[in-house]
């Protein structure tokens, strides 16, 4: 029996479906299918279904088609834009994820979802039920009554007869009336001219009601009570336009708005194709025991027969992938625990060789394993598949094994074909792309402090968590190169730049770099003296002391004691203390200007001066940076531990920690850095002739540009004028605009645009460039690099203007700066290969944004620098010189100041 004690929902999709592609960024997966209006959705209908646990709901769409108010009033809705192509293709997996969810959906010809809506929340009355309607129109609320309430769960706002009032200034029972009054100008319905809603309800709460406005009309005076008089006529006839319909007929018993039992299949095919991890992931833990059937064939090897019987397969095999387990994850300290290989979906296999728990069973020797395995490994004709390969290739490397032969790495080629996702974890991976939720490290090792080592996991959880790993990774592999493959510039990344820089950075986090602790512990005593005298100075501006790194007690300081103008307010409406506030301050308050730099001081110190020396490894005497190559969305490199990108190079004291990088007594430090190379792309992508002239022929392109811009002979310009021109450059790749502009050089707007149009006046094809890369990147969702590198830009197409603006800006300075990216990928290979042919003693040692740093043999330094300086500027031949900066020093700011 129908349990009337919960309410029938009704969910107006039509509404919904505009609103969730409005509201949400724009969300693709990773084949460039939009997938916002589907999340938005999809979430809101399951957080209905876990708000109000309904038995009975349905949800309900506009049918194609003209309706009785198309009949009625040929201007019906003309005004309304037509449907946006990334909206209208997500409807049809929107029907299907609801239909799969268990719920029914309801579209009828000839009227709108509205009157469906209207129609079956009035059966619901006569049958003892409440109705939820679920929506964001203002139309519906006529509906409400003391049976029926509105929800908007994307405002998470409810009306019942007072909210509405309190809403709109009169009772459900006027809207009708109200909505007459004022038209409705999506629907392209006339109201009275200059009657808005605050005029409206206020005429209908004094009146009471439409008819007796109209029967006290001519106590209306002036222009509003001639546009209301004339639009008398036209009332009934909006009326009929604004009502919304309660006598629809609807083919459905009510029974059939029971919902019914979701269709997991269905829903786990469909979340797994729009790349809906959290979902994937919810709906498969709750059939996981159905998984348990994938690890059946998983083996463990713990014979010499059978790992003999294992390497001829090995050695029979065109490819495999694999993976190595090891007791923690700092590759200089890691101890083996075994091997996991698959050769074929579901043929895994495990080989412990360093289980250490009390009463693990007899292991193969880890000596014996590496003997039998280093010949397969160094194969040039057997093909190795790894997740996260660098790992591995420094873990074989510690243990003088040299993988050979073709290799493929599953995150890289997740990352090549889309660099704009969060995370490239297995985990994730095997979710996203397979919708198979794995076995994770915590699900074997435990979490927190009760976490244990690999080698402490017993052998029946390890083979299952390793052999999954490897036999993961042979699918992803299957699954992610033919989409690879089918783009040719895509697999010229992959195959030219990211596989053959792993066993690049490999070999760079295993070289480290030496780190002068001293040197740093004498610059840091420095700055703590210098932070002292800030807070003495700031302590004497506020009249007492103050913590000032306490964002609240700045408040006070700044905004009530000092009383300086509040620019900008937080999300709690209190004064923002941001660095762009302060930035902007420091322009004209000295309080603002020392907080700024007793903040820079204090995260050198902390982030640098005092972590540096505990990153020295006891080993190596050295720091061992993590090099990442799935970082950034651009294809720069990025680095953890420490974090070499973000050491200031402007500053003196950011310089100054650059001293303590040294090289080893008999060596020297040598850099070699791409001068301005994203100017020198644009120059080269653009084809700009006035460019392309000031490259060619080796002039300052900062004055050359200034000259251009302020009409003057080169010796004309001065430092200041030139100040500006470089700001305008670089501003300029970066999409900068005239409002950024004005901050940067402290003008005014005009002035700025002033700057910018005669930028463009004389660099005509930069303009050009930029204006095409908007266009290319909202047709296609992405730009290139010039070796195909895609890197996609998900608002470019935003509602939101302000994300949408943003958007722009990245898709005119991905180009270069992922062109640059690719250039110092390609550099780093050419580089390190000829280092091993020419018998050179030296090594990279560092990549930090377009630097390649070495540490060389005294006796080598002449020929490193020729050799860099060679293949560095001949990666790629471009239409103005690739230029090529060195400098030699004993560490690396020394060197580093060419």
């Amino acid at each position: 029996m129908p349990n009337p004690t919960k309410p029938l929902v009704l969910v107006d999709g039509s509404s919904y479906l505009y609103r969730a592609f409005h509201a949400l960024p724009a969300l693709t997966n990773s084949k460039g299918f939009p997938t916002g209006a589907v999340y938005g959705m999809v979430n809101m209908l399951k957080r209905l279904i876990l708000d109000y646990q309904p038995d009975y709901m349905a949800v309900v769409f506009d049918a194609k088609g003209k309706t009785f108010r198309d009949d009625l009033y040929k201007e019906y809705k003309a005004t309304r834009q037509e449907m946006p192509s990334d909206l209208s293709r997500q409807i049809p997996p929107i029907h299907e994820i609801i239909k799969a969810l268990g719920l029914p959906i309801i579209m009828i010809e000839g009227v709108e979802a509205d009157d469906v809506i209207g129609t079956l929340a009035e059966r619901a009355k006569a049958t003892g039920f409440s109705t939820i309607i679920s929506t964001g129109d203002k139309d519906l609320a006529q509906l409400v009554d003391e049976h029926v309430t509105l929800i908007n769960t994307m405002s998470n706002t409810l009306y019942d007869p007072v909210t509405v009032k309190e809403k709109f200034g009169v009772p459900p029972e006027l809207m009708i009336d109200y909505l007459t009054l004022v038209g409705d100008t999506s629907d392209n319905i006339p109201g009275v001219p200059l009657v808005g809603p605050k005029t409206a309800a206020k005429w209908l709460i004094q009146y009471g009601s439409l008819d007796n406005i109209v029967a006290n009309a001519e106590k209306f005076t002036g222009k509003t009570g001639e546009n209301l008089r004339n639009s008398i006529p036209n009332f009934e006839f909006v009326k009929s336009l604004v009502r919304i319909k309660l006598d629809v007929e609807v083919p459905l018993e009510f029974k059939q708005l029971a919902i019914q039992a979701a269709d997991k299949t269905s829903l786990i095919s469909h979340y797994k194709e729009m790349e809906f991890k959290t979902w994937l992931n919810d709906l498969l833990s709750e059939t996981k025991e159905d998984n348990q059937k994938n690890y059946a064939d998983y083996q463990l090897i713990l014979t010499a027969e059978a790992l003999d019987h294992f390497i001829e397969v090995l050695q029979c095999t065109a490819f495999f992938a694999f993976d190595v387990e090891t007791n923690q994850f700092n590759n200089l300290h890691a101890d083996l625990v075994g091997f996991a290989f698959a050769t074929a979906p579901g043929q895994g296999v495990y080989i412990p060789v360093g289980h250490c728990y009390l009463g693990a069973p007899t292991q193969l020797s880890k000596a014996v394993v590496l003997a039998q395995l280093k010949p397969i490994f160094e194969n040039q004709k057997i093909a190795k598949i790894g997740y996260n390969l660098k790992y591995a290739v420094e873990i074989l490397t510690n243990h003088d094994i040299d993988i050979r032969g073709a290799t493929h790495d599953t995150m890289v080629a997740a990352y090549v074909l889309d660099s704009t996702s969060s995370t490239y974890d297995i985990d994730n991976l095997a979710l996203k792309y397979l919708g198979w939720r794995t076995t994770s490290f915590i699900d074997v090792a435990g979490s927190g402090v009760k976490q244990i080592a690999f080698d402490q996991v017993e052998l029946s959880a390890a083979k299952t968590y390793a052999a999954e790993d490897a036999d993961l990774t042979l699918r992803l592999h299957s699954m992610l190169m033919p989409r690879i493959e089918q783009e040719l510039g895509l697999k010229r990344i992959y195959e030219t730049i990211e596989m053959p820089l792993v066993p690049v950075l490999a070999q760079i986090e295993e070289t480290g770099v030496l780190i002068d602790a001293e040197k740093l512990a004498e610059q840091g005593r420095e700055l703590r003296t210098t932070l002292d005298s800030l807070e003495t100075k700031a302590y004497a501006l506020a009249g007492k002391p103050f913590n000032m790194n306490s964002p609240k007690q700045l408040q006070e300081i700044l905004f009530q004691i000092l009383k300086l103008p509040v620019l900008q307010k937080t999300p709690t409406r209190q004064p923002s203390t941001a660095d762009g506030v302060l930035q902007e301050l420091a322009q004209n308050y000295e309080m603002p200007r020392l907080i700024i730099t007793y903040r820079s001081l204090s995260k050198l110190i902390s982030t640098y001066i005092n972590s540096l020396p505990q990153q020295i490894d006891a080993k190596t005497g050295r720091v061992h940076t993590s090099y990442h190559q799935t970082g950034t969305t651009t294809g720069r490199l990025s680095s953890s531990n420490p974090n070499l990108q973000n050491i200031p190079i402007r500053t003196v004291e950011g310089r100054r920690i650059r001293k303590a990088f040294i090289a080893a007594p008999g060596y020297k430090i040598l850099s070699a850095d791409y001068s301005q190379i994203e100017l020198r792309l644009m120059a080269h992508i653009s084809e700009d002739p006035n460019l392309l002239y000031a490259f060619n022929h080796d002039l300052d392109i900062h004055t050359a540009t200034a000259a251009e811009v302020w009409d003057m002979k080169l010796e004309e310009v001065t430092p200041e004028i030139r100040r500006s021109a470089k700001a305008i450059n670089f501003g300029l790749i970066y999409g900068m605009s005239a409002f950024g502009l004005t901050r940067q050089l402290n003008i005014d707007r005009q002035s700025a645009q002033d700057y910018i149009d005669r930028y463009f006046t004389r660099y005509p094809n930069v303009k050009a460039y930029m204006d095409n890369t908007r266009l290319q990147a909202k047709k296609q969702g992405y730009v290139e690099t010039l070796w195909g590198r895609r890197l996609y830009i998900p608002d470019i197409n935003a509602s939101q203007m302000m994300r949408q603006k943003a958007a722009e800006r990245a898709a005119i300075n991905a180009p270069l700066q992922g062109s640059a990216a690719d250039i110092i990928k390609l550099a780093m290979i050419h580089v390190n290969q000829t280092l091993s042919q020419d018998n050179l003693d030296a090594k990279i040692i560092m990549q930090v944004h377009d630097e390649l740093v070495f540490e060389v043999a005294e006796q080598d330094v002449d020929r490193l620098k020729i050799m860099v300086q060679e293949k560095m500027a001949g990666v790629i031949s471009l239409k103005v010189p690739l230029v090529v900066a060195t400098g030699i020093g004993n560490n690396w700011d020394e060197a580093s100041a060419h």
